[in-house]
C-alpha cells in the first residue's frame, strides 16, 4: 500500500546528463565556412568528436566536405555508422594492411614517413581507383610527425611518378599564440616548399589558423575546437569568436547541508567554513568527469546565480555555497557545471588545463541528451 506521506515527496534521481545540442554545432560549422568560403572542410572528429559523440557529430556535420579522424579504428567506426563520407587519416597508416583497408573502405591517409610512402607505392591500384588524395605531410618546425622538407620533396617526386595526387599539409605549433616567432618560420617553410611543388593543393589550417591567417586558408581547413563551440585560444572567449557552445554538462542538487563556522568539508578537510554556510551537494564528481584538481575561483550556475565549489572533489559528488543564492533553490534545482556559464574553457582554467582536454575525457556515466 502506498504510504500518502512518502507519495508527497519529489523523487530525486542522480541525473549527471550531458545535453548536446545540434544547432550549435551546425551554427560553428556555417562560422566555418564564413571565414573560409573557398575552402573545402575537414571536420576533425577524432577522440569520439572530441568526447561529444561521433555519431551526434556525423548527423550534425552532413554539411561538411570530409571528416578527420587519428587512426583507422576511428575511420572504421565512421562507416559502421552508415557515413560514406570522406574521412582523412591524420596520422596515416601503421601497416601494409590497414593501407589496402584505406584504399578500399575509401579513407584518404596522411603520410609522414618514407615507410608509409612505400606502402603505398607497393599497393596504389585501389587508392587511385578511387580517386584518392595523398596528405604529404610536412615537418615544418613542429617536430612532432612529417617529412623534413629534402625528404618531402623526394616523396613527392616518388608519388607524382606513380600517378598519385597530393596535398601539402602541415601542423601548427602555436597557432594559439599568432605573434609566437616559431609561427612565421613554419609559414615560410610551408610556403616555400608549396612553390617547388606547384601546381599542389594544400592545408596548413587548424581552428586558431583559420581565424589567424586567412591568406593561409588554400584548398582544405581542418576545424576541431571551435565545431565544439571552445575557444582555439587562452585570451579570447569563443563568445567574442561567435562560436556556440555544443556541450553543457548539468545535473542536480541532491542534498543541502546547513554547517556552522568552523567546519570542514570533504575529502581531506581541505576547506574549513568562516560562516554558517548553506551547503548545496551536486551529483556530480570525478566519475563522471568533472575535473577533481580545480582551484580556487570555481563555481557553478544555480538558476542564473554562481555558485562556488566548496572543498575537493570527489568521484561522485561536489559541494557548492548557496549561502548567498536565492532560499527558493533547493534539492532537485538543476546544476549547471559548464556550458554558456560557466564554460568549458573556464573551468578547464581553474583546472590548470585547456577545454580540450575536459571535453575528452567525460565519462560515459552522464546520460546524453541530443536536441
Amino acid at each position: 500500500m502506498n504510504d500518502p506521506a512518502l507519495m508527497m515527496h519529489t523523487v530525486i534521481k542522480r541525473q549527471p546528463r550531458v545535453e548536446l545540442s545540434t544547432s550549435a554545432l551546425q551554427h560553428n560549422l556555417k562560422r566555418v565556412r564564413e571565414l573560409a568560403p573557398q575552402s573545402k572542410v575537414v571536420c576533425m572528429v577524432k577522440a569520439d568528436a572530441y568526447g561529444h559523440g561521433i555519431e551526434f557529430a556525423l548527423n550534425a556535420l552532413q554539411d561538411t566536405d570530409a571528416f578527420g579522424v587519428a587512426c583507422i579504428e576511428e575511420a572504421r567506426q565512421i562507416r559502421q555508422l552508415g557515413c560514406s563520407q570522406l574521412v582523412t587519416l591524420i596520422e596515416g597508416v601503421f601497416s601494409p594492411a590497414e593501407w589496402l583497408e584505406a584504399s578500399q573502405l575509401q579513407f584518404e591517409c596522411v603520410v609522414h614517413q618514407q615507410q608509409q610512402v612505400d606502402w603505398a607505392l607497393a599497393h596504389p591500384e585501389i587508392y587511385q581507383q578511387n580517386n584518392l588524395k595523398i596528405w604529404l605531410k610536412l615537418n615544418s618546425g613542429m617536430n612532432r610527425l612529417g617529412l623534413q622538407p629534402d625528404e618531402l620533396l623526394k616523396a613527392a617526386h616518388q608519388l607524382r611518378a606513380a600517378g598519385f595526387e597530393l596535398v601539402l599539409t602541415m601542423h601548427f605549433a602555436n597557432a594559439d599564440v599568432p605573434e609566437h616567432p616559431l609561427n612565421q618560420q613554419q609559414i615560410q617553410t610551408f610556403l616555400h616548399l608549396r612553390q617547388q611543388l606547384e601546381p599542389i593543393e594544400a592545408s596548413c589550417c587548424n581552428s586558431a589558423a583559420i581565424f589567424n591567417w586567412p591568406e593561409l586558408h588554400f584548398d582544405y581547413v581542418r576545424p576541431g575546437i571551435m565545431l565544439y563551440g571552445a575557444s582555439p585560444y587562452d585570451y579570447i572567449s569563443a563568445a567574442k569568436l561567435d562560436l556556440r557552445p555544443v556541450m553543457h554538462l548539468k545535473s542536480n542538487l541532491i542534498a543541502i547541508q546547513h554547517v556552522n563556522a568552523d567546519q570542514v568539508i570533504g575529502y581531506g578537510s581541505r576547506f574549513t567554513t568562516t560562516r554558517p554556510t548553506r551547503l548545496g551537494i551536486v551529483a556530480m564528481g570525478y566519475g563522471d568527469g568533472y575535473p577533481r584538481a580545480l582551484s580556487h575561483g570555481a563555481y557553478v550556475s544555480i538558476q542564473g546565480h554562481e555558485a562556488p565549489l566548496l572543498g575537493r572533489v570527489s568521484m561522485d559528488l561536489l559541494a557548492v555555497d548557496l549561502t548567498d543564492l536565492p532560499s527558493t533553490i533547493d534539492i532537485g534545482a538543476e546544476v549547471t557545471l559548464w556550458g554558456d556559464n560557466p564554460t568549458v574553457d573556464l573551468i578547464a582554467q581553474y583546472n590548470n588545463t585547456i577545454g580540450y582536454e575536459l571535453l575528452c575525457r567525460l565519462t560515459n556515466r552522464p546520460k546524453r541528451i541530443i536536441f
